[in-house]
């Protein structure tokens, strides 16, 4: 069926090529497309970041066609009424959905020759090939993370392979990419997430989740994640082992776990397994509004992880608290390979409880709250993704 449906390409490329010059260099072919799988009817990382895409996009004045494979007319959208338009293109078969879809951005491919076609995630990625290649459009593949670290099945890597640009979340993320997936570091472009400076400020210890937490008078670590067996990467168990050693120092030291998932039974066993259930609390899921207040709490956010990126470490040092992250994945960018934070062995409870012991003691640089922020938003801050994202689309 794809090499039929290449063959169809190709012949319809064929005929609109003797269309007259006039048409193709019109206005409205400068318009990019994004093609996505879901932004509004689900909430993740990968959707944040999308969102921050098309929110920079859009304040840059940029005009687009999105098209949305899993998202419907009736989700909310704070975009529609810009200069993007969404086709929204759910159906109640998933099958059915991917032929609309393809027919749908075929359709338009023919009509409008856009000057790229933006892939928002690796499994749309043969398609976009597909529809892209016989009619000589270049398009650009966004990966986010772990999606990309290991070797793909062969139509996603092919797809990967033959992209003219592919976007990535963290040099981290890109060298695994390009060692599973053979890819030419040469195409690889750098688009970091971002942190909404104005959300996520320093500020006072919210005295209502004291009292909730019952933290008075404690040295309050932190970590947000989710707690899903499937996915133990996040490092909560290994600072839950480091909790005894660090309580020898500060033996008012509490740990704050936010997040919920099928982990947290095993998890809060480890804890009373070794003795310090009483310093772990499970505070389940927080809002975003509400994270702010909830980061203000921490005088160290520790996540001794394997991530893409880790936005989190972003926020917390936003609202002025230092961070411990791993030392072998994405966060050598926000953290700055060491400059902005903590880096220690991910699986490592005793460095772990070293430093967050040197943190807590600490009078560092990494832990003067005021510098801290002002370096991240420097860096990480909606107006410097913005221009990262001009840059990348030369607009």
């Amino acid at each position: 069926m794809t090499g039929k449906l290449r063959n169809w390409i190709l012949q319809c490329n064929q005929l609109s090529d003797r269309q007259s010059d006039s048409f193709l260099i019109s206005q409205s072919l400068k318009k990019p497309v994004f093609v996505f799988l879901e932004i509004f009817s689900c909430e993740g990382g990968i959707q944040s970041y999308v969102k921050d895409i098309l929110q920079a996009y859009s304040d840059l004045g940029g005009e687009a066609d999105v098209f949305l494979l899993r998202d419907s007319a009736t989700v909310d959208n704070p975009f529609e009424s810009g200069a993007i338009a969404f086709h929204y293109l759910k159906t109640q078969n998933a099958a059915i959905g991917r032929i609309r879809l393809a027919i749908t951005l075929l359709i338009y491919l023919l009509k409008n020759r856009p000057q790229r076609v933006f892939c928002g995630h690796i499994n749309l990625a043969p398609l976009i090939q597909t529809l892209c290649s016989p009619l000589r459009i270049p398009y650009t593949v966004l990966t986010y993370g772990k999606e990309v670290w290991e070797a793909l099945p062969t139509a996603q890597q092919t797809a990967l392979q033959h992209a003219d640009r592919v976007w990535t979340i963290s040099h981290y993320s890109g060298d695994r990419a390009c060692l599973a997936n053979h890819l030419d570091r040469d195409r690889l472009d750098f688009l970091p997430c971002a942190v909404d400076g104005d959300a996520f400020t320093p500020g006072v210890k919210s005295s209502d989740l004291i009292d909730r937490y019952q933290l008075a008078g404690s040295k309050v670590l932190m970590t947000v994640a989710r707690l899903w067996s499937g996915d133990p990467y996040k490092g909560v168990d290994v600072t839950i082992r480091a909790l005894a050693e660090i309580g020898r120092s500060f033996p008012q030291v509490k740990y704050l776990v936010i997040g919920r998932g099928d982990d947290q039974p095993r998890l809060a066993r480890l804890a009373e397994e070794l003795g310090v259930s009483d310093r772990v609390i499970f505070a389940g899921f927080v809002s975003t509004q509400d994270l702010a207040d909830h980061y203000r709490l921490a005088d160290a956010y520790v996540m001794p992880s394997q991530e893409g990126f880790g936005i989190v470490y972003l926020e917390a040092m936003a609202c002025g608290v230092p961070v411990l992250s791993g030392d072998a994945d994405g966060s050598a960018d926000p953290l700055q390979d060491g400059e902005l934070g903590w880096r220690v062995p991910h699986r490592d409870p005793v460095a772990v409880a070293a430093a967050c012991i040197e943190i807590l003691n600490s009078d560092d640089p990494r832990s003067n709250g005021v510098w801290l922020r002002q370096r991240i938003i420097e860096l990480f801050g909606k107006p410097a993704f913005a221009q990262r994202l001009k840059a990348l689309l030369e607009l």
